[in-house]
């Protein structure tokens, strides 16, 4: 999509894209979920639907994709970290920002597509089935990157505490094999990482 189209699309859903953001932020402070030296859970919110604010016109191929990717970064943990069901993310994305019947669905499949399966551990909760999921759900890669550039980016730029410094070497052990199942051979744009993205974490890592 051309750039100038994105930007005019951001802006003139300005307020749905606001709904969603206090919407996501609402029910994870509900939870009492924080992120880093607390801070609440909504500066991760906020990371990560910056991330593909900037880079979405590089995937969306219609203007009805837009709102559905930016509602998959705002709440992009909300199945797994909150009450909500898949039906609930729905709905909140047809009836509180508005999105039409096919928006809402492919908001909440992004949703779903990112959400963790069971497990005992990080390995166990992202295996391959996890991975098939994502990786044939429109923009869920794409949100699954900006996610994991905002987890590493604010490893590197946080607090040096005990717990960034050990996710920091956690995602940089991870990265050649988690950014090896996400970037893989395909027509289909709605499924493909733009290379900026990966460029900016590997200078995280050099």
């Amino acid at each position: 999509m051309e750039e100038l189209l994105y930007r005019s699309v951001l802006a003139e859903n300005a307020a749905r894209i606001e709904t969603m953001k206090r919407k996501a932020f609402s029910i994870h402070e509900k939870g009492g979920q924080v992120y880093g030296p607390g801070l609440p859970y909504g500066f991760h919110l906020q990371q990560v639907a910056d991330i593909v604010s900037r880079y979405g016109y590089l995937v969306c191929i219609a203007e009805q994709d837009v709102l559905p990717v930016i509602f998959g970064a705002y709440f992009h943990d909300s199945l797994e970290d909150t009450c909500h069901s898949y039906n609930d993310i729905r709905r909140f994305a047809l009836y509180d920002v508005g999105m039409t019947e096919s928006q809402s669905v492919m908001a909440a499949e992004i949703v779903y597509a990112l959400t963790d399966e069971k497990g005992r551990n990080r390995k166990e909760r992202q295996n391959e089935r996890y991975y098939q999921c994502l990786c044939r759900t429109p923009y869920a890669p794409f949100v699954k990157m900006a996610d994991r550039l905002a987890n590493i980016s604010f490893s590197f730029t946080g607090s040096e505490d005990s717990t960034n410094l050990r996710m920091r070497e956690i995602y940089r052990k991870e990265w050649p094999e988690f950014i090896s199942k996400l970037r893989f051979e395909t027509d289909d744009s709605t499924l493909t990482i733009p290379s900026e993205m990966i460029e900016m974490v590997e200078k995280f890592f050099c």
